[in-house]
């Protein structure tokens, strides 16, 4: 999937790009995967702002995604079309299974839509489909990764995203991660092959503010723009490079510099053969 510029009209049609879609086949979801999404504006449930400059937006629906493919194992399934997704960076895919049922998954790179796919152990390792650990080949490009037996996937599921499968140890697997961590997997988790597609997506240049606030996002005010009542960064006569003794701090003092903020015994700790890259 490529990327399209504008003609400059405007200031913000002038450095803005988006995708082609090109991959795009259906403009309309699959209504009885639809289900509704309520504002929350960034609160918990009491009326906390725990997710800041969040709020407003477009209207999204949910489509609901099936990331452990576990119960349609030996089941073929029919790719009928590929779909954007406003919920995630990655467009999804939707599969009709020969026993008429429909999902949701996550469109993995060069999928086609009449294609089939499979899961389960008697299933190929090809593209898109869906196996344990244990009956991937040492060295496969793989995504959508289960770490917890049963939860279904929770990593490499972002768009252009991947890990890759490095060795098996008795009862774990070793496997390299997007952000380079190296961690030990149990070897009956699943995950599906290939790279997760729409790998351009990174690329996008908004060019406006106001794109940005259809995606929910509101402004983000830099606390050494501020005044000193409303952040300990703020105030002073001119610009100050780095704001206080401790450097850089959240609004209620706290470091803010990339600090580890991950507890030192950890139970998975245990897992991790080598940390991601800072």
């Amino acid at each position: 999937m490529g990327l399209r510029s504008y003609k400059p009209t405007s200031a913000g049609r002038r450095h803005g790009t988006t995708l082609d879609n090109n991959e795009i086949t259906r403009s309309t979801p699959e209504k009885s995967l639809l289900r509704s999404i309520k504002k929350n504006g960034g609160r918990n449930c009491y009326g906390r702002i725990t997710a800041h400059h969040r709020g407003g937006g477009h209207k999204r629906s949910y489509r609901v995604i099936d990331f452990k493919r576990s119960d349609k194992d030996g089941i073929p399934a029919r790719v009928d079309s590929i779909e954007y997704d406003p919920n995630r960076s990655a467009n999804i895919a939707l599969l009709v299974y020969a026993d008429g049922e429909k999902r949701y998954i996550l469109a993995p790179k060069g999928i086609k839509v009449d294609q089939v796919l499979t899961s389960g152990p008697d299933a190929e390792p090809r593209d898109g489909n869906c196996m344990a650990l244990k009956d991937i080949p040492i060295g496969l490009v793989i995504h959508a990764i289960e770490l917890t037996l049963g939860r279904g996937a929770q990593l490499a599921r972002s768009a252009g995203t991947s890990g890759r499968l490095v060795a098996r140890e008795g009862e774990y697997a070793v496997v390299a991660l997007p952000s380079g961590e190296m961690r030990r997997v149990h070897v009956r988790c699943r995950a599906t092959i290939g790279t997760v597609g729409n790998g351009d997506h990174n690329r996008v240049h908004l060019g406006k503010a106001g794109r940005k606030r259809w995606l929910g996002r509101r402004p983000h005010v830099r606390g050494s723009a501020m005044n000193p009542v409303a952040h300990p960064m703020g105030g002073g006569e001119g610009r100050r490079a780095g704001g206080r003794r401790f450097g850089h701090v959240s609004p209620w003092g706290k470091p803010a510099k990339g600090g580890r903020t991950r507890k030192v015994n950890a139970a998975s700790n245990k897992y991790i053969i080598r940390r991601r890259k800072k």
